[in-house]
């Protein structure tokens, strides 16, 4: 029997050669390239021989947020697991130090210890800047020592990449000085065909884009194909704005409660395969890249130390107009005189019992001592069902669902048991 070599150019070939062959016999066909050798016979064991080998289809990494109470070994262990999967590069949405000092010395050694984790990727790594990394002038000051440019683009297979930056000058802001070098990356490239953007916080889901400047962004991304990622929220969350796909990712190593996909808390990369009509995205969870003998890589990569208040059990019921509510989001926010500028916060979702365990630190530990104000709203869906620009922040009723809601706890030693009624 011949070898038949194959390649995507001689398929309409194959198909002929394949009908024309008699039951039982052996039938052959030369194809220039010769990326795939097989005998094909008039019965053949594969559902066809289309590979899924376009030299246009390549695929990047995206990792989310590393800090804001990061925790030990993960994010360095996510480089190795990364490189396992050998993506064309890894793109970035920020967060990648503590930060939050004016002391240069501090920052500086933290942005050594990152470039010791991420000089470990096999393949290039793009920085994004986040609140963290760029929290005053010193910081901001230190980033263009060590990287230069905030904001940046670079194009791949006729693909634009655009880094944008979401602390500019401010926090949670854009300003018209990034406005104008977006508007000259895309007019340089107006022929690309996707457009992926990455920026920190998702600023999209303030109240007021034209005063962050966000509702200039996306004036200028108009009648183009493109996709958003960003980070800040530690919660993955699909967002759908103008036709277009926006990602708020997880984290990969920051600070999490980590209750799981219900809550969109995992750690976790963001699998991209850019093909001709588009990208794919598939959300890959760290805990389920394992090398070939199932043992995670042996890292050094110490965490954050927080002190940590005592928290006390509270469980509690959630009713509108005396019956259960599901798939709430309930949350108790710290009042009083230890509240202070940072108060803490203490949420969950309801099951289908309206039942619900609170969280503070990490999964089901509860709250501290105190007293709280309580707002509740529940979004259609869960985290992977996107929010689009007209969805309403909470189907149940608005009046509990800011800092004029009427609902208020108490948080005591012990055991809690709360119940919330909710009336129209």
């Amino acid at each position: 029997m011949k070898r038949l070599a194959l390649s995507l150019g001689v398929l309409a070939v194959l198909a002929v050669a394949v009908i024309m062959a008699r039951p039982g016999s052996p039938t052959s066909a030369k194809s220039p390239g010769g990326d795939l050798a097989i005998t094909v016979e008039a019965k053949n064991p594969w559902t066809n021989l289309k590979l899924n080998n376009d030299p246009e289809q390549f695929h990047f990494a995206v990792v989310s947020d590393r800090t804001g109470g990061h925790r030990a070994n993960v994010f360095s262990r996510a480089v190795h697991q990364v490189n396992l999967l050998q993506p064309t590069f890894v793109m970035s949405v920020g967060d990648l130090i503590e930060g939050y000092s004016l002391a240069p010395e501090r920052a500086s050694a933290q942005w050594d210890e990152f470039d010791g984790y991420v000089k470990n990727f096999q393949m290039p790594f793009f920085y994004v800047g986040g609140n963290h990394d760029l929290t005053n002038g010193k910081q901001a000051e230190i980033w263009g020592e060590r990287y230069g440019r905030k904001v940046y683009h670079f194009v791949y297979k006729n693909t634009l990449f655009l880094a944008l930056n979401s602390e500019d000058g401010t926090a949670s802001s854009v300003l018209p000085e990034q406005h104008g070098y977006v508007k000259q990356a895309l007019a340089e490239n107006p022929n690309v065909r996707w457009t992926f953007l990455f920026i920190h916080k998702p600023l999209w889901a303030t109240k007021d884009l034209e005063k962050n400047g966000f509702a200039e962004i996306e004036r200028l991304l108009m009648g183009r194909k493109y996709t958003m990622f960003c980070g800040h929220v530690h919660r993955y969350q699909k967002y759908v704005r103008n036709g277009m796909n926006y990602y708020q990712l997880a984290t990969t190593g920051g600070g999490s409660r980590l209750r799981g996909v219900p809550y969109g808390e995992f750690d976790q990369i963001a699998w991209v395969t850019m093909k001709n009509d588009g990208p794919l995205i598939a959300n890959v969870l760290l805990d389920g890249i394992l090398p070939e003998n199932l043992k995670t890589p042996e890292v050094d990569e110490p965490g954050t130390i927080f002190k940590k208040r005592p928290t006390y059990p509270v469980s509690g019921i959630l009713l509108l107009d005396g019956k259960p509510v599901a798939n709430a989001s309930v949350r108790f926010t710290e009042t009083g005189p230890k509240a202070g500028k940072l108060p803490l916060a203490a949420d969950a979702l309801t099951d289908e019992a309206g039942r619900f365990l609170l969280s503070t630190y990490t999964r089901n530990d509860g709250c501290v001592e105190g007293t709280f104000l309580v707002t509740v709203t529940r979004k259609a869906g869960g985290p992977g069902v996107p929010v689009t620009e007209n969805a309403p922040a909470s189907d149940l009723p608005e009046k509990y669902s800011g800092a004029t809601s009427p609902l208020k706890a108490t948080v005591t030693a012990g055991p809690n048991e709360v119940k919330l009624e909710l009336g129209r």
